[in-house]
C-alpha cells in the first residue's frame, strides 16, 4: 500500500515561539479529515517560518 502526501498550500510567515502550538492543535483536530500541517524554519531567513498544509 503506497501512501501519497499532497501539498495543498505553503506560506512563509514571521516566526513566533508559539506557532508550534497552532500546528499541533490543527494536526490533532483535523487528522480525521486526512489533513496534516507542518512548520519549519525558512532556510534562508531564520526569522521566518514555512507553514505547509498536506493531504494524506
Amino acid at each position: 500500500m503506497e501512501s501519497k502526501i499532497e501539498i495543498l498550500s505553503t506560506v512563509t510567515i514571521d516566526h513566533s515561539d508559539d506557532l508550534y502550538k497552532v500546528v499541533d492543535v490543527l494536526n490533532r483536530t483535523l487528522k480525521r479529515e486526512d489533513l496534516m500541517f507542518g512548520l519549519a524554519l525558512d532556510q534562508d531567513d531564520q526569522t521566518k517560518a514555512v507553514f505547509t498544509i498536506y493531504r494524506t
